[in-house]
């Protein structure tokens, strides 16, 4: 059995979840109801467009095609790091440093998911290429947001007690130790959290769409276990690079703290 077409009234129903939910957001005064439209809206627009995008490179299945479209969803990953930090890097690394750390993570393991475990003829086939490193990248950038948001906010906060172990002689790696156990811990708990709970609370996206179109359901599972296991170690490799390149560039090369490289919310 098939999956079953949804029609425009179909998706029309459902979007009445979200009109609800934005007029209780309206009346709690919650101030988030401009944002869950725009956001629905977004949602929307881009899933339809990546629809007809997806159904070309399918049919064409060249390798520079496949490449182009994994470069946009890089920068398109990088722009959203850098837009939900509270306290972001000034300049080239507000970018780079969310860019770098996906690139190495998702791309190195989508490889070696696509060469050796799942061993793809040829390796760069989009039906399994794209949605990998969708996926990787969606939850990598997830984490490294999280991780980077907390360090550069709370190294802000907590200027004063780094500056005061630093004139204590310990180095800046010392200095925010802490800091960055805590930047980690923060990164790494969404994809926890969907390890956790996956078959116990959620069915997580992936085995479910093969679900419904028709996979069996052992199949499904393996599937999903595979991709769990890929988003955590792409998303905690990833955490792991950013925070190092991260707390790197707060320091100077004599261990001061140097928060002139943060932009500044008042």
């Amino acid at each position: 059995m098939g999956v079953i077409p949804l029609s425009p009234i179909d998706l029309s129903l459902a979007s009445l979840l979200i009109l609800a939910l934005a007029w209780m957001s309206f009346r709690l005064y919650l101030g988030l109801e401009k944002r869950i439209l725009i956001s629905a809206l977004r949602t929307t627009v881009q899933l339809l467009l990546i629809g007809f995008v997806l159904r070309i490179v399918f049919d064409l299945a060249h390798p520079a095609w496949i490449a182009l479209m994994a470069f946009i969803m890089l920068m398109a990953a990088g722009r959203e790091v850098l837009a939900r930090q509270k306290r972001k890097f000034k300049g080239w690394w507000g970018f780079g440093l969310g860019v770098t750390a996906m690139f190495t993570s998702s791309f190195t393991i989508t490889l070696f998911a696509l060469a050796v475990v799942i061993g793809t003829k040829p390796w760069y086939t989009p039906q399994y290429a794209i949605p990998l490193l969708g996926m990787l990248l969606g939850n990598t950038m997830n984490g490294i947001s999280i991780c980077l948001d907390r360090l550069t906010d709370t190294a802000w906060q907590q200027r004063a007690v780094i500056e005061q172990r630093l004139m204590l002689g310990q180095t800046s790696v010392e200095a925010l130790l802490d800091i960055r156990r805590d930047s980690m811990r923060a990164g790494m708990i969404p994809i926890i959290n969907s390890m956790a709970g996956a078959g116990l609370v959620s069915l997580p996206g992936m085995m479910t769409g093969q679900i419904l179109g028709g996979s069996s359901p052992l199949d499904a599972v393996k599937y999903q276990i595979l991709i769990m296991f890929l988003i955590a170690a792409g998303t905690g490799f990833g955490v792991m690079l950013a925070l190092r390149l991260a707390s790197r560039r707060l320091f100077d090369e004599r261990h001061r703290l140097r928060l002139d490289c943060l932009v500044n919310k008042k």
